[in-house]
C-alpha cells in the first residue's frame, strides 16, 4: 500500500545544493507535514506514495529557498528617496531623518509586508532582519508565511523606537518573549555597528547572546571611513576591538565585509564568522567590493544580502548571485572564482548555516522544512540549458519564479502570490510615498 502523503512535487531538476556539485534529473519531492520526507525517482515516487497534490514542474528547476542574510526590510517604503549619494551623506541627511519623522510600528509592519511580497515572489523563504519595532516586523513575516530571523536592534543613541541601549534591549527581549514558539521566527541580537555601539553595551549584547544562545548581527568594515573613525577613537581598527570585546564566533554574522586586510580575514576564519555579502548595495553606495574569494579561500562562511531597498533598490537574491560570482572572477582576475554552485550555496545553505538554521533549512535535504523555489526555464532567455545551475546563476532573474513554498505551504503559485492582493499593497506603498514626500499637486 502506497504511503499517504500530502504533496509530490516531479520537476526537471532538482538542486540540493548539499551534497555539493550535485544535480538530480527526473526526480520527486515528497512532502509531508511541511517537511522532505524523500528524494527519489519519479517512477519510484509514484509507486511508493499516495500525496494529496501533485505538482508538476516539467521544464522547472527546483532549488531551496533564499536566505537573505542582511535586510532592513521595513526600508522597501524608502526605496529611491535618495539615491547616488555617499553612504554618510545617505544616512545622515536623507535616510535618518525620513526614519525619525516617520519610523513607527506601523511603518515597519506596511514597509516588512512590501518586503515580503517582494521576495517571497523572488524565491527567498528566509530573511534576516535588522530594523526598529521588531514585533511588527515579526507580525508581518507571520502574515506572509515567511520565515525570519528578527533582530533585536541596539544602539547608543535613542531614536523614537527606543530611549537608550537598555531600552532597545529590553523591548527587543520582550518581542523574543512573546514570539520565540513561532516555528517560522528565530531572533538574533544586532547591534548595529562598531561606530554606534560603545564598548559597555557590546558587553552586555554578548552576554546577551551567550546566556539565549542567540546569533549576533552587525555592520562590519563597509567604509573605509568607518576603520578611520575606529582607528581614531579606540585605537584599533573595528574587526580587532570585537575581538578583544570577545565577540568572534560563529554566531557573528558581519554584513558587508569590505575593507579586511590577511590577517582579519584569518581571524574570520580562525573565529568560523560569517560575512554576509550585500554586493548591490555596496556598489551603489560606492562602498567597495568585498574580498570574496580571498575568505572564501580561508574557509570563512558567506552569505547573501541585499540591504535594504532604500540603497539597493531590489530585494533579488538572483541578483547577488550572479554580481557575486561576476566581481568575484574581476577581483581575483580568475574566471574560476566563486562558481556558479558556490555562488548557490551562499544564496542558500550559506545564510541558513550562519542563522543556526542549517538543520532547518538551506538545502534540500530528508527532514528538513520543505523550503523551496521553483524556477520556470522554459523561456526565451533561458534556453538552451546545458547546465541547469549555471543557468539559474548567470542568466535567470526573480521573473522567472512560478511556485514558492515555505514549511510546506504554497505562498507564490504560478508566479503568483497567495491569499495577498497585490493591488492593495502597491497602494499601500503610494500612501506611504505621499507621507514620507508628498507629490506637488
Amino acid at each position: 500500500m502506497n504511503t499517504p502523503i500530502d504533496l509530490l512535487i516531479e520537476a526537471r531538476w532538482i538542486i540540493p545544493v548539499e551534497p555539493a556539485n550535485i544535480v538530480l534529473e527526473n526526480f520527486a519531492l515528497a512532502v509531508d507535514k511541511g517537511k522532505i520526507v524523500a528524494i527519489l525517482q519519479q517512477t519510484e515516487a509514484n509507486a511508493r506514495f499516495f500525496p494529496k497534490q501533485i505538482k508538476k514542474l516539467p521544464h522547472h528547476v527546483l532549488i531551496p529557498g533564499f536566505v537573505n542574510l542582511h535586510t532592513h526590510a521595513a526600508m522597501t517604503l524608502l526605496r529611491g528617496l535618495a539615491d547616488d549619494l555617499p553612504l554618510m551623506e545617505w544616512l545622515q541627511k536623507h535616510i535618518w531623518p525620513a526614519e525619525a519623522k516617520h519610523a513607527s510600528a506601523h511603518f515597519v509592519y506596511d514597509g516588512t509586508a512590501l518586503a515580503c511580497a517582494e521576495m517571497l515572489r523572488g524565491g527567498t523563504t528566509c530573511f534576516n532582519d535588522m530594523y526598529f519595532y521588531p514585533k511588527a516586523a515579526a507580525e508581518a513575516a507571520l502574515a506572509f508565511g515567511m520565515r525570519a530571523s528578527i533582530g533585536l536592534i541596539a544602539l547608543d543613541f535613542p531614536t523614537p523606537y527606543a530611549a537608550d541601549s537598555d531600552d532597545y534591549l529590553a523591548k527587543g527581549l520582550a518581542t523574543r518573549d512573546e514570539l520565540r514558539d513561532e516555528p517560522l521566527l528565530s531572533f538574533c541580537l544586532a547591534p548595529h555597528a562598531p561606530y554606534t555601539v560603545s564598548d559597555r553595551n557590546f558587553a552586555r549584547v554578548l552576554t546577551l547572546a551567550e546566556q539565549c544562545d542567540l546569533p549576533i548581527h552587525l555592520h562590519l568594515h563597509e567604509t573605509a571611513h568607518e576603520i578611520e573613525d575606529s582607528e581614531q577613537r579606540f585605537g584599533v581598527r573595528p574587526l580587532e576591538r570585537l575581538h578583544r570585546l570577545g565577540l568572534l564566533s560563529p554566531g557573528l554574522i558581519g554584513a558587508h565585509g569590505i575593507h579586511f586586510n590577511a590577517e582579519e580575514i584569518a581571524l574570520l576564519a580562525q573565529y568560523g564568522c560569517t560575512i554576509a555579502h550585500c554586493p548591490s548595495s555596496n556598489l551603489k553606495l560606492a562602498s567597495g567590493i568585498a574580498p570574496i574569494t580571498a575568505l572564501s579561500a580561508q574557509g570563512v562562511n558567506i552569505g547573501l544580502g541585499t540591504d535594504g531597498a532604500a540603497s539597493n533598490n531590489r530585494l533579488d537574491l538572483f541578483q547577488e548571485m550572479r554580481l557575486a560570482a561576476l566581481l568575484a572572477k574581476a577581483q581575483s582576475g580568475r574566471a574560476d572564482a566563486i562558481g556558479a554552485h558556490q555562488a548557490l550555496r551562499m544564496a542558500t545553505l550559506g545564510g541558513a548555516q550562519a542563522l543556526g538554521l542549517d538543520a532547518v533549512i538551506g538545502s534540500i535535504s530528508n527532514g528538513k522544512a520543505a523550503d523551496l523555489c521553483a524556477i520556470d526555464i522554459n523561456a526565451i532567455g533561458l534556453t538552451p540549458c546545458y547546465d541547469p545551475v549555471s543557468l539559474l546563476v548567470y542568466s535567470a532573474g526573480r521573473e522567472y519564479v512560478s511556485d514558492v513554498w515555505v514549511a510546506g505551504q504554497i505562498r507564490v503559485a504560478d508566479g503568483h502570490l497567495l491569499e495577498t492582493s497585490e493591488i492593495e499593497l502597491i497602494n499601500l506603498a503610494a500612501l506611504w510615498q505621499n507621507q514620507i514626500r508628498p507629490r506637488n499637486v
